[in-house]
């Protein structure tokens, strides 16, 4: 149970209300009867507009649901638009503005490369990722499935000089598409130095040479005779040509290269939400802790490696030469968003005057605000905004009043903390059809603060099942990929995005790639999304980080998203194109295979999260090939059973019996976890197999399709499960 601390009508509880007054609130400036009375009263004047909001998505919901079993058989495209714009689901347009949000760090608005997701509650997860804004491309190439294994030059325990002569290939030729010299390659270099402000490149030859493109040289660091490393820059990102003699790849190297050190994760997001199962204020603090570490730069970790005892911390800046003889500094840590959580939930750390859990999103965007603000006022090691900006993505938003809605807290936060008005910046996604049918007019109600815009398909895929459940029986997962209405979803998020004036302001995100092992994979099919007019795309590793940056030297963003200018339409009607499988004439198999595929995925995650707190993870899929799963990939999963159930594609008994036969395979894929409870051993007393049924048995009746209330009540039995053993 938890233990509350009265203040003012709140009930704080004991461990959140230690945490802010002795780590959070000091050196803020702020006194804690001011905060605490402002919060106080920032949770009661908020409160009912958040209670709305949601009681409106449920009774458009209802409304959509009565309408679709009303014109089971006579749907028509038309009457079905006109219904949803005569509700208030379609909102009225917007007239043309573009957004002119201030004080934006130059990492968004100059540079466009990877972005990383990140658990915010594990700490080394945390600092690896602002840390991956600089990563080693010949580890990257050398460490996975990006260069062959073929003809020797397969990974082992021992280094593999076959392997590694197939990396530096590889990333000379990198150097001659990027950093192009005249009639000659990188492959021919013997040295590099620095002379009148130019590289200089000698070949083997004996002949000297030099950039192409001279500007290109960014840079440099040592000797200028005998410089440690070059900094050249392409398409706004830097990277390293490190030179050592002495290391035992730079001596086999003609020139002395040793690595390719690339700008890689230009932004992070530490993630309060889909990433993280923080269900109390225990986990809620350890969420806060370790965003405060980030914020003031002295977060650490320690693990063991063997036998020894590493700690990780974050790296500082970076310092170099310019080519005029000034000192030039880059960003040493990714930039840093904070997503918080969106307007569903509620969390007991925090108590209202009716003795209610306050609603989650407030908490998150005062404290994680608090917070920041020892970054504005620059009371740590390092800074992360050096515009004095506060980068906040909010998720979960179902159109414009929602988004003003947040808003309007923003506002609110600003007054409390005695920000400056839109110094809190908002990153919205775009991830529920009523935001991606109204996204202009949601970025209207925050042309002020906006930075960010990013789709994502798998909550938007659930979201599109959930909304239209009595429509009919969903196609099959795999093809939603492929669905007129995804791909128009897609294009309208940077159509409208260009429209609205992000370009060169603003980020235009595109989602995940979701299988870390797969990285040649990835660099053959990853560049899509900068094709599409993605400045940033999620990729879910540091190594990945490293790769995908190889996209954004082959692109140019800025030129495509320049074309892309040329093409903006309206794609309402195509995003409106229900994914209802007209004449399905699937097998037994076939529907066997798709529940079999769905149930694996979803036991895989929830018995993680559940009983381990784990709130995102590489889980194995029915083939073993590791995923990134997390809620999204839950509640698309849930949500497509949940449909087939309702529809009698399959029937709750067939449901059941699968979800037990593939309990024993998620059973046995965990075999080697200490930490881990076999399902199969007692379905009934397993917490975990318990939450995936009625994820899914009860996936009609869950407010948007969301899994987060079910996983949060039941995550909270099995703790006090738990501690009832103690």
């Amino acid at each position: 149970m938890e233990q509350y601390v009265e203040i003012g009508s709140l009930r704080v509880s004991r461990i959140l209300h230690a945490f802010i007054e002795n780590e959070a609130l000091p050196e803020t400036g702020l006194s804690r009867e001011q905060f605490w009375s402002g919060f106080d009263k920032l949770i009661h004047d908020l409160t009912p507009q958040n209670k709305a909001l949601l009681a409106k998505r449920d009774h458009l919901q209802q409304q959509i649901d009565s309408w679709h079993r009303e014109h089971k058989d006579s749907f028509s495209f038309p009457k079905y638009k006109a219904f949803l714009e005569r509700i208030g689901y379609l909102e009225p347009d917007v007239a043309d503005f573009e957004i002119d949000t201030e004080g934006i760090d130059d990492t968004i608005t100059l540079q466009a490369g990877p972005q990383l997701v990140v658990p915010v509650n594990n700490a080394r997860y945390a600092i690896n990722a602002a840390n991956a804004r600089w990563g080693s491309l010949y580890d990257a190439l050398y460490g996975t499935d990006a260069i062959g294994e073929d003809g020797g030059a397969e990974r082992g325990s021992s280094y593999n000089p076959v392997r590694g002569e197939r990396v530096i290939a590889f990333a000379k030729q990198f150097l001659d598409q990027t950093a192009p010299l005249p009639s000659a390659s990188h492959t021919e270099t013997i040295k590099y130095s620095i002379a009148a402000g130019r590289l200089l490149v000698e070949l083997c030859n004996g002949q000297t040479t030099t950039l192409t493109d001279a500007s290109q040289l960014a840079g440099y660091t040592g000797d200028a005779a005998n410089p440690s490393a070059i900094l050249l820059k392409h398409h706004g990102l830097h990277y390293e040509i490190q030179i050592d003699r002495t290391h035992p790849i730079g001596k086999t190297d003609a020139a002395g290269v040793k690595d390719i050190l690339m700008e890689s994760a230009l932004t992070t997001i530490t993630d309060c939400e889909d990433s993280v199962a923080a269900v109390d204020a225990e986990d809620k603090v350890l969420v806060y802790r370790n965003w405060l570490g980030l914020m003031k730069g002295d977060l650490s970790a320690s693990f063991q490696k063997g036998e020894k005892t590493i700690i990780r911390t974050l790296q500082p800046d970076r310092s170099y030469i310019s080519p005029t003889g000034e000192t030039l500094t880059l960003p040493g840590r990714s930039l840093l968003l904070v997503r918080n959580v969106g307007h569903l939930m509620t969390n007991g750390a925090i108590l209202d005057k009716a003795g209610q859990e306050v609603p989650e999103g407030i908490m998150d965007a005062v404290i994680t605000s608090l917070i920041a603000k020892h970054d504005l006022l620059r009371t740590g090691r390092f800074v992360n905004s050096a515009k004095g900006s506060v980068y906040i993505v909010k998720p979960k938003m179902h159109g414009s009043e929602e988004v003003a809605f947040a808003n309007e807290l923003f506002n609110r936060v600003e007054d409390l903390l005695g920000l400056a008005r839109h110094q809190l910046k908002i990153g919205v996604m775009d991830e529920e059809r009523r935001t991606s049918l109204n996204l202009k007019a949601c970025l209207y109600q925050v042309r002020n603060r906006i930075v960010f815009i990013n789709t994502g398909f798998l909550d938007r895929t659930g979201d599109e099942i959930h909304t239209s459940m009595e429509a009919g029986p969903m196609i099959r997962k795999n093809e939603m990929k492929s669905t007129h209405w995804l791909q128009s979803y897609e294009q309208s998020n940077v159509s409208i995005g260009l429209a609205c004036g992000l370009q060169g302001r603003a980020q235009i995100g595109k989602g995940m790639w979701a299988m870390p092992d797969l990285m040649n994979e990835m660099l053959k099919q990853k560049s899509g999304h900068l094709l599409a007019g993605g400045n940033t795309a999620w990729v879910p590793s540091p190594t990945a980080a490293t790769l995908h940056a190889l996209h954004y030297h082959q692109i140019d963003v800025k030129e495509v998203q320049s074309k892309l200018k040329d093409s903006i339409r309206d794609y309402r009607d195509d995003i409106l194109q229900i994914p209802v499988a007209t004449d399905p004439q699937w097998t037994k198999e076939e529907i066997q295979q798709e529940l079999n595929n769905n149930v694996q995925g979803i036991l895989g995650y929830v018995v993680r999260w559940v009983e381990q707190g784990i709130g995102c993870s590489k889980v194995p899929d029915i083939n073993n090939i590791g995923l990134m799963e997390d809620l999204a990939t839950l509640r698309i999963s849930s949500q497509h059973i949940a449909n087939w159930l309702r529809h009698g594609v399959v029937s709750e008994q067939q449901v059941l019996t699968t979800m037990k036969n593939m309990a024993r395979v998620v059973d046995q894929q965990n075999a080697g976890d200490p930490a881990y409870r076999p399902m199969a051993d007692d379905y009934d007393g397993s917490v975990a197999f318990q939450a995936a049924v009625e994820l899914v048995v009860k996936g009609c009746e869950q407010p948007n399709g969301y899994t987060d209330p079910i996983l949060h009540r039941k995550r909270l039995e099995f703790k006090a499960k738990l501690a009832s053993k103690v």
